[in-house]
């Protein structure tokens, strides 16, 4: 038996990153093994779950891997954990097309019940309406009950347990407003890796949300979903002897999926702005994502390290790019303070000036040598080449072409696309 939740909202901007980082913090202080989770294919609250919980977070998605492979890896990766914490993504039923691929679709493939945060700034009962469409818009969904966020006074806190009252739903926790929970993007706001701002966020958990209420109400067994024996895509990790050598900065190439290392025998990382990777005996060569750009003259006085990889793609060596990976790989990047030489596997010049800034955001999808790669995109960086040809064509969630390109030179293979599965 152990406590186990998804932490969901209404919709974006409600609190949940802050609620679930929060009890993530304060339950691993009180000595619970706290596995955390993160619906969808978000990188940067994994790190800061990993960063909290002493233990990798886990990406859940149902576009990008099946039923049976997110039942997988939430077994896989719970054992000898005593409390497991999913984040959801987006609001509650917000998905890829309607609610597929959302934290509700997560929350009943796993059976998880869920805590669901709600922005109560400018409301009382009223909130009744909108909790009573979320508890019964869809069949088959648990609910542990409510956390209510940015709540202005005691009187407007029994106003809202009044509610949950009338709702039949358990009332975890009424939230004050605070600095703390104020802060807007989480790439702006508090650092949350400074033990003070931790210190503080763990007392506020402690102090306002009904924790140990929760963590009886979650206890339960794990399950497995009778439907996942009908999964129509498996996607199952398996593991394999291969050397992988793989490009890790905390900033410049740090979006990785844990699953991804975890499926490798041996993985050895170096630091493109110090290191010089030995190739020789590597099976794999992996240049994931981040945000290079912001690093281009570390990376450029590594001249060292660039010709090795050069080298090593130009005698056939397998290499996997991603995003940030794959314009490390370009022959240069135009950037706002200069021109910046890159690796130059790949003959293409990639823009990071403001003027040049357009966001690229969604699921993608193709088939290359019969196998089918999903992942997701993310980047404002663009290509200033007039041409940049693609090997196959690529397509969203729901099935549509888009322009994102995916190259093929010798055993390189690289895109914008951050693959799930390597």
């Amino acid at each position: 038996m152990k406590s186990q939740f998804l932490i969901a909202a209404p919709h974006s901007g409600s609190g949940k990153t802050t609620v679930a980082r929060g009890l993530m913090a304060l339950l691993t202080e009180k000595d619970y093994r706290v596995q955390p989770y993160k619906c969808g294919p978000d990188y940067i609250d994994t790190k800061f779950h990993t960063a909290v919980c002493q233990r990798p977070s886990i990406n859940l998605d149902s576009f990008m891997a099946d039923a049976q492979h997110i039942q997988y890896l939430y077994d896989h990766y719970s054992q000898e954990a005593d409390v497991c914490i999913v984040e959801g993504m987006m609001g509650l039923f917000d998905g890829y097309d309607r609610d597929k691929g959302s934290s509700a679709e997560i929350a009943q493939i796993l059976h998880l019940p869920i805590v669901l945060v709600v922005d109560a700034r400018s409301a009382a009962y009223s909130t009744a309406a909108l909790l009573q469409g979320f508890l019964h818009f869809r069949n088959g969904l648990q609910f542990a009950g409510i956390i209510f966020n940015k709540v202005g006074s005691a009187r407007h806190a029994e106003m809202l347990r009044q509610v949950c009252d009338d709702l039949h739903i358990r009332c975890l926790g009424c939230i004050p407003k605070q600095y703390v929970l104020q802060q807007g993007s989480r790439y702006l706001g508090l650092d949350f890796t400074k033990e003070s701002d931790m210190e503080s966020l763990r007392a506020l958990m402690d102090q306002h949300i009904d924790w140990q209420t929760l963590l009886q109400l979650t206890k339960q067994e794990q399950t497995t979903n009778d439907l996942l024996v009908h999964a129509p895509r498996s996607t199952v990790s398996s593991s394999t002897s291969y050397r992988l050598v793989v490009a890790r900065n905390d900033e410049a190439f740090s979006f990785l999926y844990q699953e991804n290392l975890d499926r490798y025998e041996q993985v050895v990382f170096f630091d493109p702005e110090r290191d010089v990777p030995q190739l020789k005996t590597t099976d794999i060569l992996y240049l994931p994502g981040g945000y290079p750009e912001k690093h281009l003259k570390a990376l450029r006085q590594n001249d060292v390290c660039r010709q090795v990889i050069k080298s090593f793609a130009e005698q056939g060596g397998r290499v996997i790019a991603e995003c940030g990976g794959m314009m490390y790989l370009c022959a240069k990047i135009i950037a706002d303070d200069g021109i910046y030489p890159m690796c130059g596997v790949l003959p293409y010049s990639i823009s990071a000036r403001q003027e040049h800034r357009k966001l690229s955001l969604g699921y993608r999808q193709f088939v290359l040598d019969n196998m089918e790669y999903r992942g997701h995109e993310f980047h404002y960086t663009q290509f200033l080449d007039a041409t940049t040809p693609s090997v196959v064509q690529v397509y969203d969630a729901k099935g549509d072409p888009v322009t994102t390109p995916v190259f093929r030179y010798k055993n390189v293979l690289a895109s914008y696309t951050h693959l799930y599965q390597i």
